[in-house]
């Protein structure tokens, strides 16, 4: 009996020590740190990012030469062609000249070596082609501020849910001992004769309303932890602890303007820089070009034989001009995409205004209504208190001390929701207004 009580003792430490670990007090500041740094969406735009700056490097290009090695092996018996062979190795004699062996030379072989050089020079198109790149590099790099600004206040708003989904379970909680003391008195009085069997179920059934809204809000306890856990990209899944609200009014202020230097527009306008650029590298493209070339053979009639060599120097000047209507609607084609880009740009910010406006409204009426419930959630306190002490009395009925119970836990769940609502609200402002520089 004593090994086994030992037993049970030990399990149930072992138990509430496990419990106490899977349960850890997170930070709003720690949550959206760990988010911005291990959250899918920041890589993605990262390697969006990346992936352009991979590009830009392409146009490098533009001012490397481009090299090339070859190894060539042909046979023929064509007049032309096997005469060029013999040229090609430095092999051409008098008896070559012979008219019967130039019409009918037989089977000829070659193997060439060549190296090919291509050093571009004068491309007009390619350097504002190559500019517009850099360009775009800007808009991925704000993007990715953005989307980390956009995290953050995904993060706030978990953080006040989680918050919430707690002073839920605390209202709740304290709201099942005031009905659980309730049914106690209520049933005293019942076995004493005082009241009915109905006053005693009609309690019974407010018990099991207020366990089945306290068990809804511990599972918003654990959906709350599990969607900060996918924001912070953290595979294991504890029961995360949020510190507790403060309800204090606020002293931060807001701007009335949307800033323009915030990173989804300079994004954009970075966009449309890059389209300015891409028009003119279009109209570029009718200037002449101006690239060297040159090469450097080996010619033998043996397999990798190394006989003969010889260069090719020069440089080309080439101007295309006229290659139909293709690049003129090329062109017509980005000016209608930069028209349409700046008509985004200014669209999202009246959106954005608009939001603004409408966020800083319902933060005026959210701080006017806890004022409300602060005044509310006391008076509905001294209601129950003043009703439980004529119950007590018998001069209420079980039904008005339930109803008082009732409306005092109403009164603290709306406070909590309006203060849930009054966070997010500052959370978006916060996004709203915040800059490129932020």
């Amino acid at each position: 009996m004593k090994n086994k009580l030992i037993w049970l003792v030990g399990f149930f430490l072992i138990t509430i020590t496990s419990s106490a670990q899977d349960t850890l007090l997170l930070k709003l500041p720690d949550a959206i740190e760990a988010a911005q740094k291990n959250n899918p969406e920041i890589r993605l735009a990262s390697l969006e990012q990346e992936k352009a700056s991979a590009k830009f490097s392409q146009t490098n290009a533009l001012f490397l030469p481009q090299v090339n090695l070859s190894y060539t092996a042909m046979s023929t018996n064509n007049p032309l062609n096997a005469f060029g062979f013999k040229l090609q190795q430095q092999s051409v004699t008098a008896a070559d000249f012979n008219p019967s062996l130039l019409n009918s030379p037989g089977a000829n072989q070659n193997y060439m070596t060549k190296a090919e050089m291509n050093q571009p020079l004068v491309n007009l198109d390619m350097i504002y082609m190559r500019k517009a790149a850099g360009q775009q590099l800007e808009v991925y790099a704000y993007q990715t501020k953005r989307t980390k600004q956009y995290l953050a206040f995904e993060v706030q708003k978990a953080y006040a849910m989680l918050q919430l989904s707690y002073q839920a379970v605390a209202v709740l909680t304290e709201a099942r001992q005031t009905v659980n003391s309730i049914y106690d008195a209520t049933k005293n009085r019942f076995e004493k004769g005082f009241l009915q069997k109905s006053d005693v179920l009609a309690v019974q059934v407010q018990v099991s309303t207020v366990e089945s809204q306290l068990a809804e809000a511990n599972s918003n306890v654990r959906n709350a932890s599990d969607y900060l856990s996918l924001l912070m990209g953290s595979k294991d899944k504890p029961l995360y602890k949020a510190e507790p609200v403060v309800a204090a009014a606020q002293e931060q202020e807001f701007e009335k303007q949307i800033p323009e230097d915030r990173a989804d527009f300079k994004a954009m306008q970075s966009a449309l820089m890059a389209q300015t650029t891409m028009i003119r590298s279009g109209k570029m493209f009718y200037l002449p070009k101006l690239n060297a070339f040159g090469n450097y053979m080996f010619n033998d009639k043996q397999a990798f034989g190394f006989g003969s060599n010889a260069y090719l120097v020069g440089a080309q000047f080439s101007w295309n001009v006229f290659s139909g209507t293709a690049q003129h609607y090329k062109i017509a084609e980005q000016k209608i995409e930069h028209s349409k880009t700046e008509l985004q740009l200014d669209y999202q910010k009246q959106q954005s205004q608009l939001e603004l406006s409408k966020a800083l409204r319902q933060l005026r009426d959210a701080e006017f209504t806890l004022q409300q419930h602060e005044v509310s959630v006391s008076q509905a306190a001294e209601v129950l208190r003043i009703v439980r002490n004529r119950f007590e009395l018998g001069l209420v009925s079980t039904n008005d001390v339930l109803q008082s119970q009732t409306t005092l836990s109403t009164q603290k769940l709306r406070q909590s929701e309006t203060l849930f609502k009054r966070q997010t609200i500052l959370a978006y402002l916060q996004f709203l207004t915040s800059t490129s520089e932020q």
